[in-house]
């Protein structure tokens, strides 16, 4: 089967046709409507029948046809049970198989449910079982159809079944509880409606809210009463008054043919609007003649009116409503029944534009509904009571989904680069470095400017640099800005920083790689710790040279090894091994073949003493060198020496004369000639083109920068002579002439495309108005640098707009007006006679609109371009016979000044003269004075000064780059007044007749802040400590404190100070004691005996400057510590000849560290000379002693001193600095030592020494420029004030200039007269010649001028011409109203209430809805009891509101009085209301006893139950009721007489003995017993009588009195603390 499907929709979209013999839709309808049919009954007999199930879905293999469905047949009873098929005939069986078409899932698309919106929910209705609590329940409804999706065509709902399931049309809702009416509480009866007999009385009450959601309906609002007064009315008075009441006026209709003075026919024109009943109006030939030559384009080119007549009823009414003759209320007068009127105009209106384009046009984030306007104007202005004009415009949602639309686009903040990096803003006033802003260094702050751009989609695919146009910032108010404000920092120019000299090296080649001649240099260096940081100035050179001879750079170094060894025995000659190694220059071993010179001998000839030789000590170090270096004049000299440590004995080796005790040797021995390389500062950085540019990039993939060099001069230069030969100076130690360099690259400006322009008017403009202006700008995002492309000049255009049309001229064109138009007189008559034609009527005339050159326009081009619209239509009269007949008035009278009047005048001519009425002034006054105009105006000031501001001149868009500058805060200003212009009447006026600008100007001054300030830096204090390390301290004191927002004081101390601390050290070891040799050992010879053994040698011990040598360093020994004085005189051993002769003893070995108990040191010695004797031993060679802290051991720690305050360079401000503290080795007894005493002892110094610190920068407040001056507030009047803003951009931080407190300025505007339309209040009702009936009620529309206040201030009427139409406003407002003035006896419906006060609906306390309901009403007025079954209903009416309360309902209770009280309900707000209140739970009014108080003397208590008069005792039953009253004894001494009080009435309790009876205390109980607390009261009155008693004998009982001396007093000082309060 080949089939293909077509369907075109409504607009002529193909979508899908069935081509295969049978229509698809047909067949699919009519497969679905015989599938609904589920419940098929045939009757066999009177008991079994067939019946079929619903079909099934349509299955098959293929879709379309060839499926099918199937169904259940069953054969049931008729009385619902299922039975055998046998049962049932064969014959009327239904089919259970049929062919049908499959539908398959595409077809889906074809058909869709339509649903509509919910409607209201409405309440079930149920009757009412108890109180609702919350809500109650309710039903929406909406439609759900089945439609074709190409067309939206209804069909069978079971289409769209076989695919998804029905929506529900209902579902359950929640309604809020009954709202009963509720109404106010009734006002005071009204005065009696009959002055004499009897009458009716009323009060009312008004609805404060309707009933809703089945609440109870309104109560009457009426309550009436019979009234009669003291006199009785005359007979047949109540019967016989009559009353002119007139009827309605009815429609205005034309006059008939002839009268009308109309030539032609008459039409009828049918109206078929389908809202209103056919209406025929009669039409002339001359009005459609006239018509279809004043239509142009289909619009009206002129307007004219028609005048008709209205007619009313009158009726003469008795007091009790029957009509009687008109001449008992006429007389002699005729009633008016007739009057001319206009024929109504309804509005016209053009037909709709297109709909306007939506306003959604992008997909945005909120999902709201875009909307498009449609808009007419209207064709011809309403007249005479016409249908006014419906909505000119119309507004529809619109891509209300949207999600076929492009996202909408992105706005987002953009920034420029930083700016400069700027010191001077962060300086105070008193600084003196605001002359000389180079030098700063150091913390600054940089400004950007931020602005908004508009970024797509696929803005992540452009390159990084690509600036977009930007726009205005409001477009980016979703986010905050990016900040404008950073810090920065300059950095300081740091002096290079060197470490000291080395020592002079060994005479070594110039180059030991390739050693050449015979001329070397010695050579000592220093380091450079901080290279210097100005690019002007170079470190000092680290490299000097001596030029010396015979230069190596390998030298063989000797140690000794062992002892002296003899040759043959043990003493005498021998040899001693030395150990040789070949180091470089540096001291490093290094291979042995490096020394090319013969190595020394590995031994050296030495000699052992033996016994009863001298023998001498070992040689002592090498003193230092006396000389630097060697002059012509001397050399430096080193000394050793040794002394003799043992005598010869007989036989033993001599001490020769010419044994040296005493050595020197030549030190320094080079020239004082120094030399080095002085290298000057790097030059610039040039291009060098050998240098290969394609090596060289920036980072994040910019262009490479090129490559250049830097050259300087290196001169050789000896010591304080100059520049010397190159050869001079050491070739190796030559600094470099040219290194590479990478040049700056070179920036371009980049600058954002040109915002958009400015919108032009889009209106035209009035002639003699200056051209308007538009402009753009575009923002610097990048300065030019290093030769880059400049910046443009041009950052802001400016141009006139294109020319702009001029506002069209038109014009209103006035016709003459025709003849006075009055009430025919057949009409008045019903028939054609014909009489005299006088009295009031109308006359109009017809306008029209006219261009400039007098070309006939739409009367819609004048409506809106022509100003007021002129009169058509006046009253006139046409003058009776018996009329006054008067003069024209004569013209105006001469003005004498301002303030002068001017007259015109009329007079009475003919019969009018003698007439009697015709002489009354007020009725036809004959003269009339007006004020003459005047053009004085005066000027008076109004409000107060406005605050002074500044005059800041910028130009005009200045949306470059930002450059930082100080905003101006003070100096001079002006400050404005507005002037109010008043004419001679009092009235306001333009302020342009008194002043150009419309305000008072004066020159103010704004006081300038001052900063805080401080005193100069006090001169440093000595040094905290007198040894080791501390600090010392500068200050300064506070002179001024800031004023008037100036910069804050910094952190102050206690005593109103700032310091700065710096590090200092004391040497502790500035004097030093200096020893010399010991003399040799002086021994006392006993006999003759050869001196030796013990003796005495001395030294002398001076106190030197420590440092210093030679004579001038000897100083006084007081200055020296004596503790550490080293001894001058000391015993000595001089060994005897065969003693045995020891080494002195040797340095004490090292304690432990910690000094721990029970260790020990040693030294130790060794043997020089063995004893002569073998008996005799040598003495000890290792010597102990305990380990003794602070004695013999000392522990040793590192100590710092206090940090300094964070120093920063001295052109620095803030910014990043450091801080430090010095660091000191300390004894453990307290002294401080040198810092190599806790190195040797292998102590880790774990402290930092300096540290970075940051000093904040005082950053003052950054604001940004003011605002443009905003628009008034208010465009008339005294109350309008112009604002402009800035906001901060950066708030002050640690302790800059804080922002100020106006960030918003306000001047007033100039004072122009506003102008309103003031409708005057409804005049009352009036009925024009009758007493009663249907009447007019009428209101003024008048101009004034108010000072934007109104309606504070009195407003002033003005001609109507200052507030624009007049005509068209009366037009659009309701002039007139028909009201109602009732005739006596009437039953009428009083006027409508005032609204009440706004209501929600809540639903527990919450508002069930967001707007509230207003209710007010008409109550019936009955004044005789004949006339009220002609009453007419009360209403009341309804209306939303917004902001209202929600209100809850509560029962009050009244004072019970005789066993009733009042009961009423409350409204929350405390207005007394009936309904609201649920009348299930309200207080009952009434009280009872059950059972009844029957006995005598009893009586019915408030609390409900039986109780007795007073005197008389309740005895209860065993139940609990009442069962008799007794007398309480002692109340009276007669015996009561029962017999005669139970005969007498009883007397009713009053309500004081309810009340008392109420809470009096009865000590017996309802049985007779006695009760509980009348014992507890018994015994705690007892324990009071006790208490009482012995208090009392306490104070009575005499107390011993001792005499005692008063205490001294000290005496009261006042010493003044310091407190601030004394």
């Amino acid at each position: 089967m080949i089939w293909t499907m077509t369907v075109t929709d409504a607009f002529g979209v193909n979508t899908w046709t069935w081509k295969a013999g049978t229509n698809f839709s047909f067949y699919l309808l009519w497969s679905l409507f015989s599938s609904v049919q589920s419940d098929i009954v045939f009757y066999k007999d009177h008991h079994f029948s067939w019946k079929a199930g619903q079909w099934s879905q349509c299955i098959g293999e293929k879709c379309g046809y060839g499926g099918v469905q199937t169904r259940t047949i069953w054969c049931v009873h008729v009385e619902g049970w299922t039975t055998h098929h046998s049962h049932c005939r064969h014959i009327d069986k239904p089919e259970t198989h049929r062919p049908c078409f499959k539908i398959c899932d595409w077809h889906q698309n074809l058909f869709v449910w339509e649903v509509s919106d919910w409607g209201s929910c409405v309440l079930i209705p149920r009757p009412r079982t108890g109180d609702c609590i919350t809500a109650q329940h309710g039903i929406q409804r909406r439609k759900v159809h089945c439609v074709r999706s190409s067309n939206y065509t209804t069909v069978t709902a079971r289409i769209c079944e076989f695919f998804s399931q029905k929506p529900p049309a209902e579902q359950a809702c929640l309604i809020p509880c009954p709202q009963d009416c509720v109404v106010s509480d009734f006002t005071s009866w009204s005065s009696c409606g009959k002055t004499c007999g009897v009458g009716l009385q009323h009060r009312i009450r008004h609805v404060l809210a309707s009933p809703m959601y089945g609440g109870a309906p309104c109560p009457n609002l009426t309550d009436m009463r019979t009234c009669s007064t003291y006199f009785d009315c005359p007979s047949g008075e109540s019967k016989y008054q009559y009353s002119l009441r007139a009827g309605a006026w009815s429609e205005c209709l034309l006059f008939p043919h002839k009268e009308a003075k109309f030539d032609g026919r008459t039409s009828v024109h049918f109206n078929m609007s389908s809202n209103e009943n056919n209406t025929a109006t009669m039409r002339s030939d001359h009005y459609y003649q006239h018509l279809h030559q004043s239509l142009s384009n289909g619009y009206l080119l002129s307007w004219g009116l028609e005048v008709g007549y209205q007619t009313r009823q009158i009726h003469c009414i008795q007091k009790d409503g029957k009509i009687s003759m008109l001449s008992f209320c006429t007389k002699d007068n005729s009633p008016l029944m007739f009057r001319t009127c206009v024929m109504p105009k309804d509005c016209q209106t053009s037909e709709w534009s297109l709909w306007s384009s939506c306003s959604k046009t992008c997909q945005s984030t909120d999902l709201s509904p875009g909307y498009r306007l449609r808009s007419r104007f209207m064709t011809h202005i309403p007249a005479a009571g016409g249908k006014q004009c419906p909505a000119l415009e119309e507004k529809e949602a619109c891509n209300i989904i949207g999600d076929l639309l492009p996202n909408c686009p992105r706005f987002v903040w953009r920034t420029t680069d930083w700016g400069e990096c700027l010191i001077l803003p962060l300086l105070s006033q008193q600084d003196r470095r605001l002359g000389d802003s180079s030098i700063l260094c150091g913390g600054g702050i940089q400004i950007r400017k931020t602005y908004c751009v508009q970024v797509s989609n696929n803005s992540a695919l452009r390159p990084r640099k690509h600036v977009s146009r930007p726009v205005e910032a409001k477009l980016c108010a979703g986010e905050d800005p990016p900040s404008a404000v950073q810090q920065c920092s300059i950095p300081c120019q740091l002096p290079c920083l060197l470490s000291q000299w080395s020592p002079w090296s060994a005479c070594v080649h110039d180059d030991c790689k390739e050693p050449q001649g015979k001329k070397g240099f010695r050579k000592r260096r220093r380091e450079v710790w901080w290279e210097s940081s100005s690019s002007s100035e170079a470190c000092p050179h680290q490299v000097e040279f001596i030029p010396c001879e015979h230069p190596s750079c390998y030298l063989w170094q000797v140690q000794h090894i062992g002892k002296c060894l003899p040759n043959k025995s043990s003493c005498g000659p021998g040899l001693v091994a030395l150990n040789m190694t070949c180091v470089n220059t540096e001291g490093v071993d290094v291979h042995t073949a490096n020394c090319q010179e013969i190595p020394p001998p590995r031994e050296l000839a030495c000699e052992a003493a033996c016994p009863l030789d001298c023998v001498v000590g070992p040689w002592s170090l090498w003193s230092t060198c006396s000389l630097t270096c060697s002059t012509k004049l001397a050399d430096g000299r080193q000394i050793r020496t040794r002394t003799v440590l043992a005598l010869p004995g007989k036989g033993g080796k001599k001490c020769t004369a010419n044994l040296a005790l005493e050595e020197w040797r030549v030190c320094n021995d080079h020239p004082c000639t120094v030399f080095y390389w002085e290298a000057s500062v790097w030059g610039p950085c040039m291009e060098d083109s050998s240098v290969d540019t394609n090596r060289t990039s920036l980072k994040n993939g910019n262009p490479p920068c090129t490559m250049g060099v830097q050259l300087r001069e290196v001169n050789c230069m000896k010591m304080n002579i100059g520049t010397v030969q190159n050869k001079r100076c050491s070739d190796t130690a030559r600094p470099e002439t040219i290194r590479p360099c990478l040049l700056p690259c070179k920036k371009d400006c980049i600058v954002t495309p040109f915002s958009e322009w400015t919108a032009c008017p889009s209106t035209c403009m009035p002639g003699n108005t200056t051209t308007p202006t538009q402009s753009r700008y575009r923002i610097i995002i990048q300065r030019s640098a290093n030769g880059g492309q400049e910046c443009p000049d041009t950052l802001y255009e400016e141009r006139g707009c294109a020319t702009q049309p001029s506002c069209p001229i038109y014009r209103w064109k006035k016709q003459k007006w025709d003849g006075c138009m009055l009430v025919p007189d057949s009409v008045q008559h019903g028939s054609s006679r014909t009489g005299e034609a006088c009295g009031e009527g109308l006359e109009t005339r017809r306008i029209s609109c006219v261009k400039e050159n007098g070309e006939s326009a739409n009367m819609t081009e004048c409506l809106q371009w022509a100003g007021p619209m002129p009169q058509q239509i006046k009253a006139c009269r046409v003058p009776c016979r018996e009329d006054c007949t008067l003069t024209a008035w004569s013209k105006f009278t001469e003005c004498s000044g301002c303030g002068s009047s001017r007259t015109y005048t009329r007079s009475l001519i003919g019969r009018s003269k003698k007439k009697e009425q015709c002489l009354n002034q007020e009725l036809y006054p004959l003269e009339d004075t007006e004020t003459c105009p005047c053009n004085d105006f005066l000027s008076r000031p109004f409000g107060n000064w406005s605050a002074c501001i500044l005059l800041h001149p910028s130009a005009p868009g200045q949306q470059g780059w930002i450059t930082q500058k100080h905003m101006k805060e003070c100096g001079p200003g002006l400050r404005y007044r507005a002037v109010a212009c008043i004419d001679q009447q009092g009235h306001l006026v333009n302020p342009t007749l008194c002043t150009e600008t419309g305000y008072m100007v004066e020159i103010c001054h704004i006081h300038c802040p001052l900063d805080c300030k401080l005193s100069e830096w006090s001169p440093w204090s000595a040094c905290s400590v007198s040894c080791g390390s501390g600090l010392k301290i500068r200050s300064k004191w506070l002179r001024e404190k800031a004023f008037n927002g100036g910069r804050p004081c910094p952190r102050l101390d206690s005593k109103n100070q700032v310091y700065e601390a710096v590090r200092c050290h004391s040497e502790c070891n500035q004097h030093e004691w200096r020893t010399e040799p010991w003399s040799i050992c002086t021994i006392n010879p006993v006999d003759s005996q050869p001196g030796c053994g013990e003796g005495v040698q001395s030294r002398k011990v001076r106190c030197v400057k420590h440092g210093v040598g030679g004579e001038a360093s000897i100083v006084d020994d007081s200055l020296c510590d004596h503790e550490e004085m080293p001894p001058r005189a000391q015993v000595c051993f001089l060994a005897c000849p065969d003693d045995c002769v020891m080494t002195p003893w040797g340095p004490w070995s090292n304690c432990p560290l910690q000094c721990d108990q029970g260790t020990e040191r040693y030294r130790n010695r060794h043997i020089l000379r063995l004893p002569a004797s073998d008996n005799s031993s040598c003495p000890e060679q290792v010597q102990s002693e305990p380990c003794v802290l602070n004695s013999t051991c000392f522990t040793y720690q590192y100590r710092v001193s206090d940090w300094t305050t964070c120093h920063l360079d001295e052109n620095a401000i803030c910014g990043w600095g450091s801080r430090s503290h010095l660091l000191d080795c300390i004894r453990s007894d307290g002294k401080l030592v040198e810092l190599h005493k806790c190195k040797q002892f292998g102590l880790i110094n774990k402290w930092r020494l300096s540290e970075s610190c940051m000093v904040d920068c005082p950053v003052s407040c950054i604001l940004s420029d003011w605002s443009p001056w905003a628009e008034c507030s208010h465009s008339c009047g005294s109350q309008g004030h112009s604002v402009r803003t800035r906001r901060i951009l950066h708030e002050a931080y640690e302790g800059g200039r804080p922002c100020p407190k106006q960030l918003s300025q306000t001047r007033p505007c100039p004072i122009r007269p506003c102008y309103k339309w003031l409708l005057s209040d409804w005049s009352p009702c009036t009925v024009e010649g009758a007493k009663c009936g249907e009447g007019l009620r009428r209101r003024n529309l008048s101009c004034i001028v108010h000072w934007g206040d109104w309606p504070e201030s009195s407003p002033q009427p003005v001609d109507g011409e200052l507030c624009g139409d007049q005509l068209r406003q009366q037009l659009l407002q309701d002039m007139e109203q028909t009201c109602f003035i009732p005739c006596p006896g009437d039953c009428h419906l009083t006027v409508w209430s005032s609204w009440s006060s706004c209501q929600l609906i809540c639903m527990e306390g919450r508002s069930f809805k967001t707007t509230g309901h207003q209710a007010r009403s008409r109550s019936v007025i009955i004044w005789a009891t004949e006339n009220q079954n002609s009453c007419p209903e009360q209403i009341y009416e309804t209306r939303p509101c917004k902001g209202g309360k929600c209100h809850s309902y509560q029962w009050k209770t009244g004072g019970w009085s005789n066993n009733e009280r009042a009961v009423w309900c409350q409204r929350s707000d405390g207005v007394n209301v009936t309904g609201g209140c649920s009348r299930l739970v309200k207080p009952t009014t009434v009280r009872h006893c059950h059972p009844p108080c029957t006995k005598p003397f009893s009586y019915c208590t408030p609390s409900g139950v039986c109780g007795c008069e007073k005197g008389y005792i309740e005895v209860m039953t065993i139940h609990g009721f009442l069962d008799y009253c007794t007398r309480n004894p002692g109340v009276d001494n007669k015996k009561a007489d029962v017999k005669t009080n139970s005969g007498r009435p009883k007397p009713g309790p009053s309500q004081a003995q309810d009340n008392f009876r109420e809470w009096t205390l009865r000590p017996v109980g309802p049985d007779g017993r006695v009760k509980l607390w009348v014992y507890a009261v018994t015994i705690v009155g007892f324990i009071l009588i006790l208490l009482i008693i012995a208090l009392s004998f306490l104070v009575c009982y005499p107390s011993k009195t001792t005499k005692t001396a008063p205490p001294l007093q000290k005496p009261l000082t006042m010493v003044y603390d310091g407190d601030t309060d004394m």
